[in-house]
């Protein structure tokens, strides 16, 4: 599903979509509330979400959508690159934030992510803010809270894997990385998991960023 106030946008972008075997655009919306209503009706597995648009912000949309469909993917797709927007976005539940200038088979190739649950935040401001968002002290968290109890239950091993999950990184990319085999790498991504109780990646990094639970 495409969400954007420019006809031109949607058109180009479902155009590129619908030449794709392997997806279909279902509906377009011009607003957030619009895409509201229409998620609501369609159940779309991916989202392509503007930032800056009438009545109901990107934002705001995101998190209503995903509140009432929190097994679909939303990727933001702005031509905002600033910390704000893509902290937002993260607070707000999206699988990821790209570019509009981003490159035809990019654009296909995240969305294609998203669907399985890949976080996709991949500009240069997006990477900052991560990186930020993945550098808080122990000291900073209070002891009593359930996020740091979680975070004791995890092998620094996993952890390490956890952070690269965040940046958007396959199996393979984490493997090569790490120096360790890709089965390894599978094998502590089903722990992770596991531990927060969540069923993909993306559910997995969203509560990590928003708990502060890697360092």
């Amino acid at each position: 599903m495409i969400i954007d106030d420019q006809p031109y946008v949607r058109h180009g972008l479902k155009y590129i979509i619908n030449a794709q075997e392997d997806m279909e655009v279902v509906g377009e919306a011009a607003n957030g509330r619009e895409a509201i209503d229409l998620a609501s009706q369609l159940h779309p597995d991916v989202l392509l979400m503007d930032v800056q648009m009438p009545e109901v912000s990107g934002i705001e949309a995101t998190r209503e959508i995903l509140s009432i469909l929190p097994n679909s993917k939303i990727v933001i797709l702005t031509t905002f690159d600033t910390e704000e927007y893509v902290y937002q976005g993260i607070r707000a539940g999206a699988t990821g934030y790209l570019l509009k200038d981003v490159a035809p088979n990019e654009l296909l190739d995240a969305i294609r992510a998203a669907f399985r649950g890949e976080a996709i935040y991949r500009t240069a401001i997006a990477a900052k803010v991560i990186s930020q968002a993945l550098q808080p002290t122990r000291a900073s968290i209070d002891p009593s809270d359930p996020p740091l109890q979680l975070l004791d239950s995890f092998t620094e091993r996993e952890l390490e894997v956890l952070q690269q999950m965040a940046f958007g990184l396959r199996n393979e990319q984490i493997a090569q990385r790490l120096y360790i085999g890709e089965s390894t790498v599978k094998t502590h991504v089903h722990r992770i998991l596991q531990k927060f109780g969540v069923q993909d990646r993306t559910q997995a990094v969203v509560y990590a960023i928003r708990n502060r639970m890697v360092q």
